[in-house]
């Protein structure tokens, strides 16, 4: 699973860090992604979580959004 892998690299390893990330990304999951897709939001929701969201609700919507700059 592409959000397993990518929490690995940013060395996020607590069962309960992994358990919130993988609940956002199986929630956020949209018929007919390709593995570029899933990367790409697995990257989306490590990356706002790093930055600091950790309300599932919030990253949830975030997810599904494309990245903002």
């Amino acid at each position: 699973m592409p959000l397993h892998r990518k929490a690995e690299e940013a060395g996020i390893i607590s069962p309960a860090e992994l358990a919130l990330l993988s609940r956002v990304f199986d929630a956020t999951e949209r018929s007919g992604e390709n593995e570029s897709d899933r990367e790409a939001r697995a990257s989306r929701i490590l990356g706002y979580y790093l930055a600091g969201i950790d309300d599932e609700d919030e990253l949830k919507t975030l997810a599904r959004q494309a990245l903002q700059r």
